[in-house]
C-alpha cells in the first residue's frame, strides 16, 4: 500500500460550511474502509489535508472525486505521492 496526501484548497467557505457533514460523513466512511491515514484542517482556514492508503495515484483520484466538497465546488484538490519515513 502507497500514502497519498491530498491537499484540498479552500474555494468557497460558504459551500464549505454547507457541505461540510457530507464531507466528514464521506471520510468516515473511507475510515472504515482503512483508507485514511490520516486527516484534518488547517488552521489558518486555508483548506485541508488527508493522507489517503491506496495502491495507485488513479485509486486515490477515484475516491477524491467522489468527496462533496469537490462535487460541489468547496474545495479543489491536489494529490502527491508521500513517502513516509519512520524513525
Amino acid at each position: 500500500m502507497k500514502y497519498f496526501a491530498v491537499f484540498s484548497p479552500m474555494l468557497d467557505e460558504e459551500k464549505s460550511r454547507l457541505y461540510r457533514p457530507d464531507h466528514l460523513e464521506f471520510l468516515k466512511e473511507q475510515s472504515e474502509k482503512n483508507r485514511v491515514f490520516a486527516k484534518g484542517r488547517f488552521a489558518d482556514g486555508a483548506g485541508g489535508l488527508v493522507i489517503y492508503q491506496a495502491k495507485t495515484y488513479a485509486d486515490v483520484e477515484q475516491i477524491v472525486k467522489r468527496d462533496p466538497y469537490v462535487v460541489n465546488g468547496a474545495r479543489g484538490f491536489e494529490i502527491h505521492e508521500w513517502e513516509m519515513i519512520q524513525g
